[in-house]
């Protein structure tokens, strides 16, 4: 994936279960999972080609999260209701996937 459809993690709101992120350094990409409070950080899976590999996961800390990675941007100004009706106007035309 390109680094332009990724941007840096800023705040820990944006740490959400199911966020792509990537390393700064590689290009490989990883699904967030969910934050383990007793080892202090977020389970991270691979992911490639659209497949979340679950069979192997690893723990990473905020603060590398943070400092290391940049996470997949996504517009959230767009209000929900707003993005609902275009996609259901889309499967209509049968434009939408």
């Amino acid at each position: 994936m390109k680094n332009n459809l990724f941007a840096p993690i800023k705040d820990a709101y944006q740490l959400v279960q199911g966020a792509k992120i990537k390393s700064i350094k590689y290009e490989e990409v990883f699904e967030l999972g969910s934050y383990d409070p007793n080892k202090r950080g977020y389970t991270v899976y691979p992911f490639e080609n659209g497949v979340k590999f679950t069979d192997f996961s690893i723990i990473v800390s905020e603060k590398e999260l943070k400092n290391h990675y940049v996470i997949e941007g996504v517009n959230v100004n767009i209000p929900i209701v707003q993005a609902a009706q275009a996609t259901d106007s889309l499967s209509s035309l049968g434009m939408a996937s």
